[in-house]
């Protein structure tokens, strides 16, 4: 294993430290282990939270910042973070209009998400939970009841920010942030394994010939294994798969982020959007706005995750709205 590290042990607050000296729009408590932005909530503002296990980067504390997140909970590589950093954030965070957590559907997730609400509830903290689902690839598994959880995070926490950035009532941005995910579909192939710091060694091995069709962001098996095939035919099977879960009509708008998982290079993704374009070109559907970068990846691993959500014009409005976070930032 080679890696930028120390020590296994040290990752995560060594990163946080990091992330404090490159980011002074960001309050860093690397041994709480929250990011919160350094400015206080305005009064009368609905704050976002969102969290995970690491390694996603930058997803979440990347998407902390104007626009999007209040605050981000990160917890060790691939690991949900635990209550108490939910319930310090949302303390931090909360200006007395309420929280929106913003959960991937990860059994560990849920489950401390869902503890945090019910003791942020008994402090007097009011919070809506939306839940994000969108990866067709699969449906219950060893890891989630139901869908997993992945791209759709960020255009649930870009959407739904710029709502509460705006000042609408807390159940309406959490409405929102349902209606976005609920429009949202991904699917993802990996071309390798990733090496998590703590064990050292590749999750899992892909002989050189083969890659995984609907791998998790986690490296989670998929639906299948195939051999290694142009880009172009990968881009089908990935177009395929979310169009059969989530039919588009010719007309339909939509927003699509082609997401690296962490060591494709950016020329790679973009002859696969290219080719996602071309196929979402030849059913009519249109590209309104797009995303082509690292948003949500899974340490080193080499792949790419296709995320289309079918935006409404309020949905596109709201994409639109400035933000200022160190992985989104436009209109600013």
């Amino acid at each position: 294993m080679k890696k930028f590290i120390n020590s296994p042990d040290s990752v995560l607050r060594d990163a946080l430290i990091g992330v404090a000296a490159a980011h002074p729009s960001l309050r860093i408590d690397s041994d709480g282990r929250v990011v919160t932005r350094a400015a206080a909530t305005p009064p009368g503002k609905v704050a976002l939270i969102s969290g995970g296990g690491s390694g996603h980067e930058p997803l979440h504390g990347g998407f902390v910042g104007t626009g999007m997140l209040d605050a981000a909970c990160p917890g060790e590589v691939f690991t949900s973070p635990v209550p108490d950093q939910m319930l310090a954030a949302a303390g931090t965070v909360d200006s007395g209009s309420g929280v929106v957590f913003i959960v991937k559907n990860y059994t560990g997730d849920v489950m401390n998400f869902q503890l945090a609400a019910e003791l942020a509830a008994d402090v007097g903290i009011t919070v809506e939970t939306v839940l994000v689902d969108d990866d067709v690839a699969v449906k219950d598994s060893t890891w989630t009841a139901g869908r997993r959880g992945t791209g759709a995070t960020v255009f649930v926490e870009k959407i739904a920010g710029a709502l509460a950035e705006q000042g609408a009532p807390i159940k309406e941005v959490a409405e929102l942030g349902r209606q976005v995910n609920a429009a949202s579909r991904s699917f993802a192939i990996a071309l390798t394994s990733c090496t998590t710091p703590a064990a050292g060694r590749p999750g899992f091995v892909l002989p050189d010939d083969e890659i995984e069709i609907g791998v998790g962001i986690h490296g989670e098996p998929g639906r299948r294994r195939g051999k290694i095939r142009p880009a172009a035919e990968l881009a089908d099977a990935m177009v395929e798969a979310i169009l059969a879960d989530m039919p588009l009509s010719a007309g339909d708008k939509t927003i699509v982020m082609l997401n690296g998982l962490g060591a494709t290079p950016l020329i790679e993704l973009y002859v696969l959007f290219g080719e996602v374009a071309a196929r979402l070109s030849e059913q009519g559907v249109i590209i309104a706005r797009s995303l082509v970068g690292n948003y949500v990846t899974s340490l080193d691993m080499a792949g790419a995750s296709l995320t289309v959500c079918h935006a409404d014009e309020r949905m596109l409005a709201l994409w639109d709205a400035p933000v200022n976070t160190p992985a989104l930032r436009w209109g600013v």
